[in-house]
C-alpha cells in the first residue's frame, strides 16, 4: 500500500469560515485534485455531505480552492483512498485540523 503524508506548513495557512465569520488558521493540509475530491463528495452520506457544507459555505470544488477539513471529511478521505487508490494517508484522521487544497 502506497503512503502519504499530511503536508506540514512553515506558515499557517488561512482560510475563510463564512458560517463563524472568521478565519481559520491551518498549520497542515492535504492537496488533492478536484476530480478525486468530486468522486469524494459524491461517496458521502448525507450528513457528512451537509457537515462539509456547513463548513465550507458556497466554496467551490475546482482547482485552486482552499476548504475547510474536520474528522468525518477526513475518515471520508481516508476511506476513499485505502478503497479507490490503495494508498494510506498517514495522520488525517488523528483529530488534528487541517485544510485541503484542490489541485
Amino acid at each position: 500500500m502506497m503512503k502519504l503524508e499530511m503536508i506540514v506548513e512553515q506558515q499557517p495557512i488561512h482560510i475563510s469560515h463564512d458560517t463563524y465569520r472568521r478565519e481559520c488558521r491551518y498549520t497542515r493540509g492535504i492537496h488533492i485534485p478536484a476530480d478525486e475530491f468530486s468522486q469524494i463528495m459524491k461517496l458521502m452520506a448525507e450528513d457528512t455531505k451537509l457537515y462539509f457544507e456547513f463548513h465550507n459555505v458556497a466554496k467551490k470544488i475546482e482547482p485552486g480552492s482552499y476548504l475547510n477539513g474536520h474528522s468525518s471529511l477526513a475518515r471520508q478521505i481516508d476511506e476513499y483512498y485505502k478503497k479507490m487508490k490503495n494508498t494510506e494517508i498517514i495522520g488525517i484522521t488523528n483529530g488534528q485540523d487541517f485544510y485541503v487544497k484542490l489541485t
